[in-house]
């Protein structure tokens, strides 16, 4: 295989389960990860729900790196504009310091929940959220221990020093984020699972090569593997994105229509709203790998980040088992890899 394989998981809490429930399965998950040749397993923010537990990835990822010992283990990610910089730095290090070589900081720019949510994370500091590229290029320079002599804080250190560094990638759907983590000479990762606009994937995987040609670019894609088509596609259902515009320039992404309703309250913006099909690669293992195949050829893809939102927990795990990297069939993938791409 050409590229490499890794999860996102967002500790989704399922019908007739808990926020507990979700966590457990969170650790269960990566220990299985880890055993099926995964290269690492990321999880993520999200504020104020009841359909996600998992809200702070920095403490989540310190018992995942207690319970595995080879996988990396990251954020995907830190919402950073809510966060001091030389706050989440620390918290790397730490980690860093506990098990070397292992940890991943995926850096991202949504807020992660509602306005409420964005305003209680926030309160209490100066921040109004558009200084994400000075906190991201100062938390770069907190990390690689470069502060500028003539910067206010010069001569800060974010300590401990870990012995290997975090490393740092940055999460985004569009050229001018693939442009900033070029910029910075930092890894990237288009999020296809949530914004399907191919011919954005195609302007930023463009954009992300030209500027930094020896990058890793990566590709975080809904999927869903299953014996056989028909079921993957059953599986998939009929999953739509709601994207959210408001008066003042921002869009977000939400669950649901009801949740869309909800933002633009808590917002108090005039807004416009837009329903759309998310791209799901549904499918046999073949099938999913073939396609995955295709996508590597045509935008530079080094390594594929898994996403599996479907509401049945021994079927999502079951997806991620047929996947692994050591549960290969070239023949297969082959015969599949000019066949069309079809999404649910």
């Amino acid at each position: 295989m050409s590229y490499k394989l890794s999860i996102l998981d967002q500790s989704p809490i399922l019908p007739e389960t808990t926020a507990a429930d979700a966590l457990q399965k969170s650790v269960y998950l990566a220990q299985k990860a880890e055993e099926w040749g995964y290269t690492r397993f990321w999880v993520s923010e999200h504020h104020n729900t009841d359909q996600l537990a998992g809200c702070s990835p920095e403490v989540l990822i310190s018992s995942l790196l207690a319970r595995t010992s080879k996988i990396r283990v990251g954020s995907g990610g830190v919402m950073l504009q809510h966060y001091s910089p030389y706050k989440v730095a620390e918290n790397f290090h730490v980690l860093s310091t506990l098990e070397p070589g292992r940890v991943d900081l995926g850096i991202g720019k949504a807020p992660g929940g509602l306005p409420l949510s964005t305003k209680a994370l926030q309160y209490g500091t100066v921040n109004d959220g558009k200084d994400f590229e000075d906190r991201l290029t100062f938390l770069q320079k907190i990390i690689e221990n470069s502060v500028d002599g003539d910067h206010p804080l010069a001569g800060i250190q974010a300590t401990p020093i870990p012995p290997e560094k975090p490393e740092i990638f940055l999460l985004g759907a569009s050229a001018k984020s693939a442009k900033l983590a070029a910029d910075l000479g930092v890894s990237f990762v288009f999020a296809l699972f949530f914004n399907s606009d191919f011919d954005a994937l195609k302007e930023a995987a463009q954009v992300y090569r030209q500027g930094y040609p020896d990058g890793r670019f990566l590709l975080s894609v809904s999927v869903v593997a299953a014996p056989t088509k028909i079921e993957a596609e059953q599986l998939a259902g009929d999953q739509k994105i709601i994207k959210v515009h408001l008066q003042s320039g921002r869009t977000v992404n939400v669950q649901s229509i009801e949740k869309a309703y909800e933002f633009v309250e808590q917002a108090g913006e005039s807004f416009e709203i837009e329903e759309f099909d998310p791209k799901v690669i549904a499918g046999t293992p073949e099938y999913v790998k073939g396609i995955l195949n295709q996508l590597k050829r045509e935008y530079g893809v080094d390594e594929f980040i898994l996403h599996t939102p479907i509401q049945m927990d021994a079927e999502r795990i079951r997806s991620f088992q047929l996947l692994s990297p050591l549960n290969t069939s070239d023949e297969g993938i082959k015969a599949i890899e000019h066949e069309e791409f079809v999404v649910k």
